[in-house]
């Protein structure tokens, strides 16, 4: 039998992630961001940029979620990431640079809250927010093109990075 929401048996879990969205504004994006983020026990969402509506157009997507997933909005992302920084954030860049790291070796810090980056697939992360970040990620490709789709990209980072987290947490 398919099991579906009503009769799984997954453990809910909260985990100390935010995810902070620089610039993405595309309303099935930001839905499908909400139902990841949902799905992975994500604490909330910080969405950073101009033009970003959290109306009827991300519904289709989000199935309901941005109701109970945590959010905001704001214009600066600097201030944002500073600003979790200055609360003990350990801030993690998802984006594809000279010295980035792969997700799949890298050991994620347990020890304190974890703040994911996350830019517009046009433009990626700002380099102010990437200079600010403890470390820069990516996710290995082995096909032709250099990116994906920021909500698939988000989702393979939530699932690396909580099982990580439920690895060294469930001893």
């Amino acid at each position: 039998m398919q099991l579906n929401h009503y009769n799984t048996t997954f453990n809910k879990e909260t985990f100390p992630i935010t995810l902070v969205c620089e610039n993405v504004s595309n309303a099935p994006n930001i839905g499908s961001l909400f139902r990841s983020a949902d799905a992975f026990g994500i604490e909330g969402i910080i969405f950073c940029g101009d033009n970003i509506t959290i109306g009827r157009k991300i519904t289709k997507t989000s199935r309901a979620t941005e109701k109970v997933v945590s959010h905001k909005i704001c214009t600066n992302t600097l201030n944002e990431v500073k600003t979790l920084k200055d609360k003990g954030y350990f801030i993690i860049a998802l984006e594809i640079i000279s010295n980035s790291k792969p997700i799949n070796t890298y050991k994620i810090p347990i020890q304190q809250p974890i703040a994911l980056i996350v830019g517009d697939e046009n433009f990626g992360i700002s380099e102010d927010v990437l200079n600010l970040s403890d470390v820069v990620i990516h996710i290995n490709m082995f096909g032709q093109n250099s990116s994906m789709n920021v909500v698939q990209a988000t989702t393979i980072a939530f699932y690396e990075i909580t099982k990580q987290l439920t690895k060294n947490t469930k001893v």
